[in-house]
């Protein structure tokens, strides 16, 4: 298995009328491949922002596999 660190991306409007992109989470997850890791991600998300559709709080997700120091 490999580690891979799920970024969920939101676009808000600020203040001063411009669009800014804010991480509404970052998770750890361990998976077999990219797509597991996703799925995986999607539902430790749903279950920590108390929603059922992992949309309801952010409008991507970037799935990177994790980087470790040698």
């Amino acid at each position: 298995m490999s580690q891979y660190v799920v970024h969920f991306m939101k676009d808000v409007v600020g203040e001063n009328g411009r669009q800014q992109e804010i991480c509404q989470c970052i998770l750890d997850v361990s998976a077999g491949n990219k797509a597991e890791a996703a799925e995986l991600a999607k539902k430790q998300f749903c279950e920590t922002q108390g929603v059922s559709n992992w949309l309801d709080h952010a409008d991507r997700m970037n799935v990177k596999e994790a980087d470790f120091p040698s």
